[in-house]
């Protein structure tokens, strides 16, 4: 969890192994999962809180793979994913918070972000000629670091209300090493499966990667706070990223001490009344096989 200050140089990108092997990092995903599954109907069904989970990252850190091997177990009625990508021309005619915040997870449901908000302060930052197709007047865009701080503050306003009005918010950035991003570009450049994740963009966005590494510390910097902290995941390894993923959000949704609704008596008179009517029905028709029938 990010505390003070931040020097991403400083952080680790790989740890000590947190499994013994291929197959007990199955086994602890699964459990965790299982778990997860678990609090995730909890949440539902209790309708009272909402999760918001945030990934941030460089390019082929591993976000796509985290969401979906964590997530896989949980129930998707009760789930949305959501990747943000380039503006369209609608949401360039917005606020920078107006597309995002349509996408806001509602009571009893984790909504997920795979890229947010943020990007306007990291991506935009890191070029902003991009202020430019925004269609802020001119005498908004405040010089240095006006614009960013301004930022920051309507992000942090922001969760602080998501927060007191029950969205629980658990931001990640997953944190690579360019050495391994190398190693994952080439991948998937030699493996034609790989192909397709591929694009010319990836590559030249190298170039600024210790620009990207700047801006990534003032975010987290100026926005980890109580309400909504950030969580600098060593991301060099998948496997180790996702464990501690899994870990961070089940710790959060233990914390909100969440119960299932309470049934008031004569509901409950009422629903025994049901059962004890269920069980003295007759058998149901089977077929000559002995398996039920079912007639369409």
């Amino acid at each position: 969890m990010v505390r003070g200050g931040v020097s991403l140089a400083r952080m680790p990108t790989e740890i000590a192994d947190l499994y013994d092997s291929k197959e007990h990092y199955r086994e602890l995903l699964e459990d965790l999962r299982e778990t997860l599954s678990e609090l995730q109907d909890l949440l539902y069904a209790q309708d009272r809180w909402a999760i918001l989970l945030i990934f941030q990252a460089m390019d082929t850190a591993g976000k796509d793979g985290a969401i979906k091997h964590v997530m896989s177990g949980v129930n998707p009625q009760g789930c949305q994913v959501f990747s943000f990508k380039q503006p369209t021309h609608e949401e360039l005619d917005h606020d920078f918070l107006w597309r995002t915040n349509k996408c806001l997870p509602e009571r009893g449901r984790i909504g997920i972000f795979n890229r947010s908000y943020y990007e306007e302060v990291i991506v935009t930052r890191v070029h902003p000629e991009i202020l430019q197709r925004q269609k802020i007047p001119e005498s908004l865009l405040q010089p240095n670091e006006g614009i960013w701080k301004g930022r920051y503050r309507d992000i942090v306003n922001l969760e602080d209300y998501l927060s007191r009005n029950g969205t629980r918010i658990i931001k990640f950035f997953l944190h690579l090493s360019r050495k391994e991003q190398k190693k994952r570009l080439l991948d998937r450049i030699r493996d034609n499966k790989k192909n397709w994740k591929m694009s010319l963009g990836d590559v030249a966005e190298r170039k600024f990667w210790s620009r990207y590494m700047e801006a990534y510390e003032h975010c987290l910097r100026a926005t980890s706070s109580a309400a909504a902290p950030w969580y600098v995941v060593p991301a060099d390894d998948k496997r180790n990223a996702r464990l501690i993923i899994s870990r961070i959000i089940l710790e959060n949704l233990k914390s909100l001490e969440m119960r299932y609704p309470r049934v008031p008596r004569e509901q409950k008179e009422a629903l025994q009344k049901i059962a004890r009517q269920l069980e003295r029905e007759k058998g149901q028709a089977v077929g000559a096989s002995g398996n039920p029938v079912f007639l369409l």
